[in-house]
């Protein structure tokens, strides 16, 4: 084995064991949360009235953002992520409150039938996040390319939207990771792009 390939097995096993401690910590959260977790989330996107969002549907043990998504789609577009396939980035699909949907890939529901657009604003789903606006997600690599994308063709705002539980310290990073600008927990709002 090179000393590449030992390092990446290295980093491979150190994000295995941070995911697997953050989804510990991420079930307690979630049993233990209260009504209007997504306040502060709602009380940010308040201030982009109309501007393309993307959320999420929750899976598992997910803070659930589909209140506040609801409460955005009254004023603009707001979808949700369509995987596309292994190493591919996101597509995001237009999603309205009681719309049809359909199973997709790893358990989240999908809109029944895809009309595709590109978001401005991201809320990203993360399994464990550090106090630098770093995120630790699922390992596939979906949101880091599909941000990379985005970015290249626009500013693109991405909000992380997590447990307070979900923090931790010295998450495991790769050149790839692409930082948040916003993490927004049931309690607090932390910014990292000010202005």
């Amino acid at each position: 084995m090179s000393e590449t390939d030992h390092n990446a097995a290295d980093l491979a096993a150190i994000k295995a064991a941070a995911r697997k401690a953050a989804f510990v910590r991420r079930k307690g959260a979630f049993e233990a949360q209260r009504p209007g977790a997504a306040g502060h989330l709602a009380e940010v996107l308040a201030g982009y009235r109309g501007v393309p969002l993307a959320g999420y549907m929750a899976i598992r043990t997910e803070i659930d953002p589909v209140a506040v998504m609801a409460e955005a789609a009254a004023h603009g577009p707001v979808g949700v992520p369509v995987i596309q396939g292994a190493g591919l980035p996101l597509e995001f699909s237009r999603w309205q409150p009681e719309g049809a949907l359909r199973d997709g890939p790893f358990g989240a529901k999908v809109p029944e039938l895809d009309d595709y657009f590109d978001p401005e604003i991201l809320i990203v789903p993360l399994v464990a996040f550090d106090a630098a606006g770093n995120r630790l997600g699922y390992g596939g690599g979906f949101y880091d390319r599909t941000l990379e994308r985005l970015r290249a063709r626009r500013a693109t705002l991405a909000i992380g939207f997590a447990f307070d539980a979900q923090e931790a310290e010295g998450l495991p990073l790769e050149p790839t990771d692409q930082p948040l600008d916003m993490i927004v927990t049931e309690s607090r709002v932390l910014d990292y792009k000010r202005g």
